[in-house]
């Protein structure tokens, strides 16, 4: 039975009751008033007789914070706290992960449902690990991972505010993955795709190839991002903003003078994915493009139009090819590496980032940069050098 004392030296009443295990406790109950004092201490003790969940629990709190403050604890709803959430988001990240961030979060709200209307303190970590499971089921493990580290951060902004005692999502383990079965392009690969692509998607094959770009980047340059004069590449990731300074390969920069250049120098290099890329925003566009140049070199399999059924339910994963468009970024890492030159020097032209390499601590010189380019395969000559025999 609950009951409630005095200590020495603390204005404060102390409430006693039973724990499930049988044994008893005592806690201060914040507040010098009897009559406060025994209701809270009471709602201690049926608490602890009911062993309520955690949502039942916080709703306890919420009822005895009433009782002391006139309001309940101020917990928005989860649908609430998202939008909340991405608001402020949005001037702390580039507008692409903006995008990979509000896609999880929605994902996670649409999944729970009429969930979604309570509190956001009810969401718990059997919750969320659920959640990670089905996302898992649909796409990948990794993707899963990179989905639930977007949950934590949501849920760990929340418990900064105030809104939450923990962070239920880092109780949440991150799920087991295996290595995919993407790769690098092989010269020979290259070869027979330089020959087959449209003299835009050659350019952008090679710029990705020796910068090691992402699609979207490349698919953004115009002519203000080039500097002939000092043969380099200017510019800012579209990803995580970084700002790069990319020497340019000689192969490229013989196909980069084949390119008509007028006096815009915002000008796009590659006008059609430039369009595709920044006024209709739709990067996946620009991937199925991809693809189709890559089932032309027979190097992938034809995808059937999505309005076909395949015969799987929605929840499949998606059939994945051995390459895309990305695999260049892991051929040009994969070339320098191969070339001798540092990992230093190749995360630097690449634009990875580590905790060992950080663009903070490590200053790599442009001559170096130069020299590693340098080192690079000529892919254009071993084309032309293939179609000359043929």
């Amino acid at each position: 039975m609950s009951a409630i004392r005095r200590k020495p030296r603390s204005p404060f009443w102390f409430g006693c009751f039973t724990l499930p295990d049988g044994r008893r406790t005592q806690r201060s109950t914040k507040t010098p008033n009897r009559r406060e004092a025994l209701k809270i201490a009471s709602e201690w003790e049926e608490a602890a007789r009911r062993r309520l969940t955690e949502a039942q629990a916080r709703h306890v709190l919420s009822d005895i914070h009433e009782l002391i403050h006139g309001s309940p604890l101020a917990s928005p709803t989860v649908t609430d706290y998202v939008t909340q959430w991405l608001g402020r988001k949005q001037g702390e990240i580039s507008g692409v992960s903006l995008k990979l961030y509000g896609h999880a979060v929605t994902e996670f709200k649409t999944w729970l449902g009429d969930k979604a209307a309570q509190p956001i303190h009810y969401v718990t970590p059997a919750v969320i690990a659920t959640w990670r499971d089905k996302a898992a089921a649909k796409s990948t493990p990794r993707t899963a991972n990179n989905k639930l580290k977007v949950i934590r951060n949501l849920f760990q902004t929340a418990w900064r505010d105030g809104l939450i005692t923990e962070n239920p999502a880092a109780k949440v383990q991150t799920l087991k993955t295996v290595e995919g079965n993407r790769r690098p392009f092989t010269l020979a690969e290259l070869k027979i795709l330089l020959d087959v692509a449209s003299p835009e998607w050659r350019g952008m094959i090679l710029a990705a190839l020796y910068t090691g770009q992402r699609l979207k980047d490349i698919a953004s340059l115009t002519w203000a991002n080039v500097d002939l004069e000092r043969d380099e590449f200017r510019f800012a990731t579209s990803k995580t903003g970084r700002r790069q300074v990319i020497p340019i390969a000689r192969p490229l920069r013989r196909h980069l003078e084949t390119l008509p250049a007028g006096d815009d120098p915002h000008a796009p290099l590659f006008p059609s994915a430039f369009r595709i890329a920044t006024v209709n925003r739709d990067t996946s566009a620009l991937s199925q493009q991809f693809h189709d140049v890559l089932v032309s070199a027979g190097l992938a399999v034809p995808r059937p139009p999505k309005w076909k059924p395949q015969g799987k339910g929605r929840e499949s994963p998606r059939a994945r090819s051995e390459v895309t468009f990305h695999s260049l970024r892991h051929t040009a890492t994969s070339l320098l590496k191969n070339a001798g030159v540092s990992e230093a020097v190749a995360r630097d032209i690449i634009g990875h980032e580590s905790a060992a390499i950080s663009r903070h601590y490590t200053h790599i010189d442009e001559a170096s940069k130069r020299k590693a380019i340098a080192k690079l395969p000529d892919v254009t000559a071993l084309a032309t050098a293939k179609k000359a025999k043929a």
